[in-house]
């Protein structure tokens, strides 16, 4: 079946399901930052130490993002996103029921290697089933998966760890990742591609070989990610206990910073498919963010009220240039490689990401909010100078 041939509404359903089965994998991966109060006030677990249990599930995707990458590109989409999806559920099930914070760390850990199967295979039926001029507004719909987990986290979980515990919350996003595995397992379609045996020689052989272009993407994706990490897993206990918001107060500002951040990968995605080009954007997104993490750092450390609004344009402008990064990198690898390119990204944004929670938790406990936010700054300006000036050539046209 060829891309013409499935039709517009049906392409666009399997973006939908895309998007379901990531966003659901990110409320169980990110929306463990959201039991950081209660542990926090509750359990008597410094920063430091919640931090560290809530990047369990990131620490735990990192170990099987490329392995799920190989995966994908071996066997199909279909297959890799319903059990995948069903792994989430059943880890998150038996964290929820488990009585100590190892058991439960442990299971976290389980959860996100299992978690790691939606990233690679969902960014691949997405490019595979669209045409290149769509691929960067497609490809930023698919990636608003991240914050909208994120804020669907932010807005349930807090709630209900407040009110039920730990266990309760934990149920949550143990039922939306059973619910995913179920579509997928229904409605998945695999994307076109050739067989193996037919394929060019050029187009098997490793993207890696002879080129940095995307190994500068990968490490440019690093530096961009940390503010992100840092913004996601702290707003909420900074408005909790720096500014006295309430649970479910602080949940709704981190919910609608994440759907206007969702608004940006879009728009973001639309702008590069307007330039025909992924990367050059990503400079400006870079110099934005060390822009607007700087005013924060700067604002928080005055006690100026103007902080909380910063904080939601740094939620918006940290997160915009993700899905840019995963279109280069899925065009340029092509689609023998993607999956395991894909997977090499978010290996690496990932393993960035589960650093930051505890490193940053600890920075907050010694020098304050204002350090970690003037030195996640410093990254997205490190970023600038190593971002390619130019995609490069593709292989071919993902999905043909």
């Amino acid at each position: 079946m060829t891309i013409e041939a499935i039709g517009t509404a049906r392409r666009w359903s399997l973006l939908g399901i895309a998007l379901a089965a990531t966003t659901s994998a990110n409320v169980f991966i990110n929306g463990v930052a959201f039991l950081i109060p209660t542990l926090h006030t509750e359990r008597g677990l410094d920063l430091a130490t919640a931090g560290l249990l809530s990047a369990m599930p990131g620490f735990g995707l990192v170990l099987t993002l490329i392995a799920w990458g190989y995966v994908v590109d071996r066997v199909g989409e279909r297959f890799v996103l319903t059990v995948g999806s069903a792994l989430i559920a059943a880890a998150a099930f038996a964290a929820a029921s488990a009585d100590s914070l190892f058991a439960v760390g442990t299971l976290l850990l389980l959860g996100g290697m299992a978690a790691a199967s939606s990233n690679s295979a969902s960014g691949r039926l997405v490019v595979g089933w669209f045409p290149p001029q769509q691929r960067g507004l497609v490809m930023g719909i698919r990636q608003t998966a991240t914050p909208l987990g994120v804020g669907l986290g932010a807005l349930v979980i807090p709630r209900l760890a407040e009110s039920h515990g730990v266990s309760v919350a934990l149920l949550f996003p143990a039922v939306v990742c059973a619910a995913s595995a179920v579509v997928c397992l229904v409605a998945v379609i695999d994307p076109p591609r050739p067989p193996r045996s037919q394929a060019p020689a050029e187009h098997l052989a490793s993207p890696y070989r002879g080129s940095f272009l995307l190994w500068r993407i990968h490490a440019v994706s690093v530096l961009l990610v940390v503010p992100q990490a840092v913004v996601w897993t702290f707003t909420l206990v900074w408005l909790i206990s720096e500014h006295g918001w309430s649970a479910g107060s602080a949940g709704a500002v981190v919910m609608a910073a994440q759907l206007l951040g969702a608004g940006g990968r879009v728009a973001a995605g639309y702008w590069s498919d307007r330039l025909g080009q992924r990367l050059r954007p990503i400079r400006w997104i870079a110099m934005a963010a060390a822009l607007s993490m700087g005013l924060l750092a700067l604002s928080d450390w005055m006690g100026s009220p103007v902080s909380v609004a910063l904080m939601v344009i740094a939620s918006v402008i940290t997160v915009s240039d993700n899905g840019l990064a995963f279109t280069a990198i899925a065009e340029i690898a092509g689609p023998f490689w993607s999956g395991r390119a894909l997977g090499t990204q978010n290996t690496s944004q990932h393993l960035a990401s589960a650093a930051a929670a505890p490193l940053f938790g600890a920075l907050i406990g010694v020098a304050g909010y204002p350090a970690a936010f003037a030195a996640s700054a410093v990254l997205p300006l490190l970023a600038v100078p190593l971002v390619p000036s130019s995609d490069g050539p593709s292989k071919t046209t993902p999905g043909r």
